[in-house]
C-alpha cells in the first residue's frame, strides 16, 4: 500500500499491542514494532517513542499502560503522528476511540496503520470513517467471544480441559496423572483434616524442594487453592459452578474432596496470615476466673528473664490471670503424652456411629446435575421462560446441595490417630507441625487455668500443677 507523506516533518509514536502472546516471547508486537519502523521511514518521520502493551486485550477493559503513556504525550505536544499496525491495535471498545478523537483532532495529530491506511480525524467523514472501522471491529470482538464461550459450553458438556498452564497433579496434556504430584495432593488433603495449616504445608513443601507447576515456591494461599479444585475430584468447573463429571482421572475421591473444600472454607477457620497461632494453647485454654467459656491468649510479659521479655497466656477479657507459656505447655503436653502411651489408647479414636451413604449421595448429585442440565436445555430452546426455570430448577439445587453436604462431612480425619498409632507418641508429636498438635489438643483436651498462690512452689519452681484442671473429652 502507497502512504503520502505529510507536507510537514512530524515526530511519530509507534503503538504495538496483542492480545494474546501465545508465544510468550513477546514476538508479536516486536513484528508490529518492525513493520511501523518501516512505515515510518517511508514517510520520512522521526519516531520519538516506542508504546506496547503485550498479552492485553483492548477489549477487556484491563488498563493498557502503554497507551496511556501515548495519550499522556499526545496532550503534552509530544508527537503529532501515531503509527500502528491496524486500527484495531489502538482501541476495540467506542468509548476508548472517543476519547481517542478527542485527543487527536484539536491537535491536528494524524493516524497512519501499516493494514488500513490513514485515518483522517479532522474531517467528519474521517471521523465517520473511522468509527466504522470501530464499529466492525467491536463486532468481530463480540463475535469471536460469543463463539469462544459456546466451544467452552461445549467442552464443558463433554467434561473436557479448557487448557492452560499444567495443573499440579497432572501433566502437561490436563489430563494425564503425574502420580509423584497426586501422592502429595493426597498427603495434603488428609494433613488438612487432620488440623494441618495451609502455611505449615506450604513450608513442609518448600522445605523437601516440592515446587508449583511453574517451578515457584509455594505460599499456604496456593495449597488452599489448589486443594479446593474440582478437578482433583474429577468435576469439571465452568463459569464460577460444577459443571458435571470431567474427562480426566481424579486425584481425591470426591467425599475426601468435599470434606476438605468444607475444613477451608469454614468461616471459624483463621485463614488471615496475621492470626497464625504460635503457641500451643492460644484460643484453646480457658480462663478459669471467667467461667463461661472465655479463652486466653498470648501476650508479651513485662518481666524480663535475661534482659529479654517472655511471653504469658492472659485472659482475652480482663487483666486478672496471666501463666508463663512454656511450663504451661509443658505440662499440658507431658499429660497429653502420658495419655496416648497407655495401653488403651485405641480408646481415644473416635468412632463413626452414623456412617455417611456415599454412593447415595453421588447418586443424588449426578440426578440433580442431569436434572439442571434438561431445564438449562429447554430454557435454551425458549420451552420455558426464566421465571419457570427458577421454579423448576430450586428443588433440583435443593436437593444437590443437600447431597454435597452429606459428602462434606463423610470423610472426618482423627488427628489423634497419628500418635496412637506411633510406636513413639513423644517422637510422632516432635515431628508434628504447630497447627497438628493445635489439633491434637483441642479434640482430646479441655485445658483451664486457675488462679494460682504468688512465690515459689515447695519443691522451689514457680509453677502449680494443681492451677490447671484438665479434663479428657474422651
Amino acid at each position: 500500500m502507497r502512504f503520502d507523506p505529510p507536507t510537514v516533518p512530524t515526530r511519530a509514536i509507534i503503538y504495538c499491542r496483542i492480545s494474546r502472546d501465545r508465544e510468550g516471547a513477546g514476538l508479536g508486537v516486536e513484528r508490529q514494532r518492525e513493520d511501523c519502523e518501516a512505515l515510518a521511514a517511508q514517510l520520512g518521520v522521526e519516531v520519538v517513542a516506542v508504546y506496547s502493551d503485550n498479552d492485553l486485550s483492548a477489549y477487556s477493559g484491563k488498563p493498557r499502560p502503554g497507551y496511556r503513556q501515548l495519550l499522556d504525550d499526545l496532550r503534552a505536544g509530544r508527537a503529532d503522528t501515531v503509527l500502528a499496525w491496524h486500527t484495531d491495535r489502538l482501541h476495540r471498545s467506542p468509548a476508548e476511540l472517543e476519547e481517542y478523537i478527542d485527543v487527536c483532532q484539536p491537535r491536528d495529530v494524524q493516524t497512519r496503520t501499516v493494514k488500513a491506511g490513514a485515518l483522517d480525524l479532522s474531517t467528519a467523514s474521517g471521523r465517520m470513517i473511522a468509527r466504522q472501522l470501530g464499529v466492525q471491529a467491536r463486532y468481530e470482538v463480540e463475535r469471536m467471544v460469543e463463539r469462544q464461550r459456546r466451544t467452552r459450553d461445549q467442552m464443558a458438556q463433554r467434561g473436557v480441559w479448557f487448557g492452560g498452564r499444567r495443573p499440579f497433579g497432572y501433566e502437561a496434556d490436563g489430563v494425564t496423572v503425574r502420580e509423584e504430584e497426586a501422592a502429595l495432593i493426597r498427603e495434603a488433603a488428609h494433613a488438612v483434616l487432620a488440623g494441618a495449616s495451609l502455611r505449615a504445608i506450604a513450608a513442609d513443601w518448600n522445605q523437601r524442594g516440592i515446587r508449583t507447576s511453574t517451578g515457584s515456591e509455594w505460599e499456604g494461599a496456593e495449597v488452599g487453592a489448589m486443594l479446593r479444585r474440582p478437578r482433583n475430584a474429577g468435576i469439571v468447573r465452568h463459569r464460577g459452578e460444577e459443571a458435571g463429571p470431567a474427562s480426566w482421572p481424579a486425584v481425591l475421591e470426591e467425599p475426601l474432596w468435599r470434606s476438605v473444600v468444607a475444613v477451608l472454607t469454614d468461616p471459624e477457620r483463621r485463614t488471615t496470615p496475621g492470626n497464625e497461632r504460635k503457641y500451643l494453647g492460644s484460643g484453646i485454654y480457658l480462663c478459669g476466673v471467667c467461667a463461661d467459656g472465655t479463652t486466653m491468649r498470648c501476650t508479651t510479659s513485662s518481666a524480663t528473664s535475661g534482659g529479654h521479655r517472655v511471653p504469658d497466656y492472659g485472659c482475652r477479657r480482663r487483666k486478672h490471670l496471666t501463666r508463663r507459656t512454656d511450663p504451661l505447655d509443658d505440662y499440658v503436653t507431658l499429660i497429653l503424652l502420658d495419655r496416648v502411651a497407655r495401653l488403651d489408647a485405641a480408646d481415644l479414636l473416635a468412632v463413626e456411629e452414623d456412617p455417611v451413604d456415599v454412593a447415595g449421595a453421588q447418586a443424588d448429585i449426578q440426578q440433580a446435575r442431569a436434572t439442571l442440565d434438561s431445564l438449562a436445555a429447554a430454557l435454551g430452546a425458549g420451552e420455558m421462560d426464566m421465571q419457570e426455570w427458577r421454579v423448576a430448577s430450586q428443588a433440583a439445587r435443593a436437593r444437590m446441595e443437600r447431597a454435597e453436604r452429606t459428602l462434606a462431612g463423610a470423610v472426618r480425619a482423627d488427628p489423634v490417630a497419628a500418635l496412637v498409632a506411633a510406636e513413639d507418641p513423644t517422637e510422632a508429636w516432635n515431628g508434628m507441625d504447630l497447627s497438628r498438635r493445635r489439633a491434637v489438643l483441642a479434640s482430646l483436651m479441655t485445658v483451664t487455668v486457675l488462679p494460682a498462690p504468688r512465690g515459689r512452689r515447695p519443691g522451689g519452681g514457680y509453677f502449680d500443677p494443681s492451677a490447671v484442671r484438665i479434663e479428657w473429652k474422651r
